[in-house]
């Protein structure tokens, strides 16, 4: 084939290039993850809600995954950033396994990948619209940590995205301790998945509560809160507000 023959192919493969589409703003987003270290681990939790734009489209979005053998994520945020996400881990975790050198990447590796990720994609004006919480167990270590979509993060014994952040751990740093059982530690992330029921329009009442140890990870299946809608302040919410409707 001589060169005036491939200049279609060109044209063409060139333009399939230029119409390829990033994320520039959110369509479909997930709302808080809360999460915790406890005696024996990390625990997780997430609702299954899916936003398209004010709208709770989909209920059946999971947003927490393993990573590797001793981490597990979870996600608030862009749907599709979080898959292309899990596809960046995906290769990093198999090109970690190629080694076959008796190592395997744990939770603070992970996790400061992706920082360098997150500020990489802000520095180009391009970002990934998510807060990924990520934690995991190595070694009889527990490490728990936060990054936002410009790459501010932090490690902390309990963290919380979105809403969760000024309604979940108000009640962490007033409930949480470091011998919390699993038990102890569901029960306070129940706790926090409520509030957050109950004052983020964004939130479903379906959630799924994941666990990671030295023994793995488990991820539980979707499950609903019992719930109180009852009070007064539900009931008329305007008493005593002048000139409200």
């Amino acid at each position: 084939m001589n060169l005036a023959d491939s200049t279609p192919a060109m044209n063409s493969l060139l333009g399939s290039e230029a119409d390829s589409q990033r994320t520039l703003y959110p369509y479909v987003t997930g709302t808080s993850v809360v999460g915790i270290k406890y005696k024996d681990g990390i625990l997780l939790a997430a609702d299954m809600g899916g936003s398209y734009g004010s709208t709770l489209r989909y209920k059946t979005v999971e947003r927490l995954k393993p990573v590797g053998k001793h981490s597990i994520i979870g996600a608030s945020g862009e749907i599709s950033d979080f898959q292309e996400i899990m596809r960046y881990l995906d290769e990093l975790i198999l090109y970690d396994n190629m080694w076959d050198d008796g190592n395997s990447l744990g939770p603070k590796e992970v996790h400061n990948y992706l920082t360098r990720v997150m500020y990489n994609r802000r520095n180009k004006f391009n970002p990934l619209w998510n807060s990924l919480v990520l934690g995991g167990v190595k070694n009889g270590q527990k490490y728990l940590g936060t990054v936002n979509m410009i790459g501010v993060h932090y490690e902390d014994n309990h963290v919380a995205t979105g809403f969760g952040n000024h309604l979940a751990r108000p009640i962490l740093r007033d409930e949480w301790h470091e011998n919390l059982t699993f038990e102890e530690g569901v029960k306070l992330l129940e706790k926090c998945m409520r509030v957050l029921l109950y004052r983020d329009r964004s939130a479903v009442n379906k959630l799924q509560i994941a666990k990671i140890t030295e023994a793995g990870v488990t991820i539980s299946q979707p499950y609903s809160l019992k719930t109180f809608w009852d009070f007064s302040a539900f009931k008329n919410p305007t008493v005593g507000a002048e000139g409200s409707w």
